[in-house]
């Protein structure tokens, strides 16, 4: 079976489907080029389902590389048959690729190698063989002793052999496979406590699990304990079960009387050699399946937060909450440009707090502020406070939110902020970049790496290489299902842009810089190192507000210009009509006139027809506009406040394997337990909600001392 095969059973995909994926991928187009402007090529693939592809492709493709070196190393030691050949092409996975490979892959000396260097591999083969039925064993191997050599009598002649033996055993691929089956059928992922000591992990100080039903977060947890030293963990399995299975196959004539010495040897095979390397193995197959679970939920969540709904049109006051040093303060226009800063003490005396109160009050009456955007780390509960008191106390009509600051701290003190803001302290900008991001949360926090943004679950324990691509992946999809808005994206947002490197986002901003705004995407064939392929990729995803063709500032594709224009004309409208009101009514007259029929008077096909239409519409529209927009609050709550079976409103702000944390405005985050979720079975929490999302819950449980909240969303 081909690659292109395998991915079309695996996927569940036509072949002609995948045939032109991969011929898209291999002529370096961007999975949201393809996505978006190759839907007739194939079949309208999701950006979702594209990344998967591609992750897909890249494995088979390493598999085959994998499967051609193993045959050529094979060959080059003259072992290489018909037989072996096709069990490689065969081996569906790498862990089975490698277990073919084990006996001819080049060793470390190990005790067989050492025992073959001593002579002992014939005496080995006449204990293997088991066919001598008479006759003492010391005399046979009498001759093989050698102290030149190292084998100073039969006992250690017979060990060394025994040694060639068990190696021959483990090297089995068979018996691997089959070991490995039964582990991973019937084994049990345990954990002990290695220390006396409480931790957060006593829940697993005596625990077991099936490895076949291992929950994933489970397993991470586990893997963090024995890390730090307050775990053991082990896999234990039915070892009399293995080895019966092993002794019926290698002792083939139990009459012979080197029968009881290969079945010595085959026990050291198991225990000193397969059984530590089977559950290595499972161990890391485990841990990789749980962690690509915690990127799944990662990546859903990192989505989820990049795409809420942005507050436009408000003058925001930024406030950054600590004790020692103060609150940093930081206001920003509708547009996030930086209008005034300062700080504040609002836990030190009441003196200094009615201070701060009318510096702030000073700042919303000079700015106009709407808004006030609180971090929720250190102190912000106290700063919470403060600002629902200041709003009581003035006729101004302003709300505050809270902002998840996580990763504020890791952007301002990156190399990034230092160059946006150089003569503002880190704390400063801190407090800037809490105003802008419930602004335009996608703007602010791809100058983020993405897993410093906090909404998973061990992603510091995860293969970091990995990590990184997979967010990467989804901030890039997120950017460009949004668009971008040439003439005012930092270089760290066009950079996400398909098609655009780092150093070609710097070259745009440095083109605007000198040149002045852009006036149609045409211009960004003057940008430096941006050729015809990179313009392809990039230029539907970034928009031109107010420029002179009114397509610029959607996401139809410069190829579809030509159609696009056809089509206004067919439809008897104007250019201006679309610029000044859209084509508010476009499918009804398109209704008049078959959409196949006309996609092919256009010379498009249908589903780029659709887009055009849905762009003709509304132009230049946000996907995010029509998410659910964030709380905004007016007066503040304790945890102290909170009473069983109070009914609340709350944002979700993390959604995990087993439940879901809702920001109520009390600082501290309730657990909805996955059980609490719904009336009927949820299989994971992110089937019935995501970050960003509000919901009402009731409060089960508060535990003040140890601030827990427990909620429900059942019978609301």
């Amino acid at each position: 079976m081909t690659i292109a095969e395998k991915l079309a059973e695996e996927l569940v995909l036509k072949q002609w489907q995948v045939d032109n994926t991969i011929q898209l991928i291999d002529e370096g187009n961007t999975i949201p080029f393809i996505s978006r402007y190759r839907k007739e090529v194939t079949g309208e693939l999701s950006d979702e389902v594209l990344r998967t592809f591609e992750e897909r492709l890249n494995y088979l493709r390493n598999m085959e590389e994998r499967k051609d070196d193993i045959k050529r190393i094979i060959e080059e030691q003259g072992k290489l048959t018909d037989e072996l050949s096709a069990q490689i092409d065969n081996a569906q996975k790498l862990s089975e690729l490698e277990d073919i490979y084990r006996p001819f892959r080049p060793k470390r000396r190990t005790r067989a190698t050492v025992a073959k260097e001593k002579g002992l591999e014939p005496l080995s083969n006449i204990l293997y063989l088991q066919n001598l039925t008479n006759g003492d064993i010391d005399e046979i191997a009498a001759p093989f002793v050698d102290k030149e050599k190292g084998v100073n009598n039969t006992e250690e002649a017979l060990a060394g052999a025994m040694d060639i033996i068990a190696e021959a055993v483990s090297d089995n691929a068979e018996h691997r496979k089959k070991i490995r089956e039964l582990t991973e059928k019937n084994g049990l992922l345990v954990s002990k406590a290695a220390t006396e000591e409480d931790s957060v992990y006593r829940l697993y100080y005596d625990f077991a699990e099936p490895v076949a039903k291992a929950v994933p977060h489970r397993v991470l947890a586990i893997d963090r304990g024995e890390k730090e030293k307050l775990l053991s963990v082990s896999v234990d399995v039915d070892e009399e079960k293995i080895l019966s299975y092993l002794k019926k196959r290698e002792i083939t004539n139990r009459a012979s009387i080197t029968a009881s010495y290969v079945e010595t040897a085959v026990e050291d095979a198991y225990k000193r050699l397969i059984q530590p390397a089977i559950e290595r193995e499972i161990r890391n197959e485990l841990t990789d399946n749980a962690q690509e679970q915690a990127m799944k939920v990662f990546k859903v969540n990192l989505r989820n937060l990049l795409m809420q709904a942005p507050i436009r049109g408000q003058v925001v006051i930024g406030l950054d909450p600590g004790y020692k040093n103060g609150c940093k303060v930081g206001v920003v226009d509708e547009t996030g440009k930086v209008l005034d800063m300062g700080v504040i003490y609002i836990t030190h005396s009441k003196a200094q707090e009615e201070k701060a109160k009318e510096f702030i009050k000073g700042l919303i009456k000079k700015y106009h502020v709407t808004l006030i955007s609180i971090g929720n780390g250190t102190a912000s509960k106290e700063t919470e406070i403060f600002a629902a008191n200041l709003i009581r106390e003035i006729p101004e009509k302003v709300k505050y939110i809270i902002a998840n600051e996580a990763g504020a701290s890791v952007y301002s003190a990156s190399k990034l902020a230092a160059e946006e803001f150089p003569d503002l302290d880190v704390m400063q900008r801190s407090a800037i970049s809490i105003a802008r991001r419930v602004q335009d949360p996608l703007a602010e926090l791809v100058k983020i790496e993405p897993k410093a943004i906090g909404v998973g679950q061990y992603q510091h324990d995860m293969n970091q290489k990995r990590l990184s691509e997979t967010l990467g992946g989804v901030v890039e999809d997120c950017v460009n299902s949004v668009g971008v808005d040439l003439n005012t994206a930092s270089a760290p947002l066009l950079k996400y842009v398909s098609g655009i490197s780092s150093a070609i986002a710097n070259n745009i901003v440095a083109y605007r810089e000198e040149e002045g705004r852009f006036e149609s995407r045409t211009q960004l064939k003057k940008v430096a190192k941006l050729g015809p392929k990179a313009f392809e990729q990039c230029a539907g995803f970034l928009r031109i507000s107010g420029g002179k063709n009114v397509l610029d500032s959607t996401s139809v594709h410069p190829e579809s210009y030509a159609a696009a224009n056809r089509l206004i004309e067919y439809l008897g409208y104007t250019a201006d009509d679309v610029k000044n009101n859209g084509m508010g009514d476009i499918k009804e007259r398109i209704k008049e006139k078959n959409l196949k029929a006309l996609a092919k008077e256009l010379g498009i096909g249908v589903p780029t027809l659709r887009d055009i239409v849905d762009e003709l519409m509304k132009p230049g529209r946000d996907p995010r506009d029509s998410v659910e927009q964030p709380l905004l609050r007016e007066d503040v709550m304790s945890i102290e406040d909170l009473k069983p079976d109070m009914i609340l409103t709350g944002t979700v702000r993390n959604v995990i394997d087993f439940g879901v944390f809702v920001d109520i405005g009390v600082h501290q985050d309730g657990l909805v337990h996955i059980s609490q979720l719904s009336d009927k079975f949820v299989k994971h929490p992110m089937d019935v909600v995501s970050i960003g999302d509000i919901v009402k819950v009731k409060v089960l449980d508060v535990d003040v001392p140890k601030k827990r909240i427990s909620l429900s969303m059942k019978g609301i």
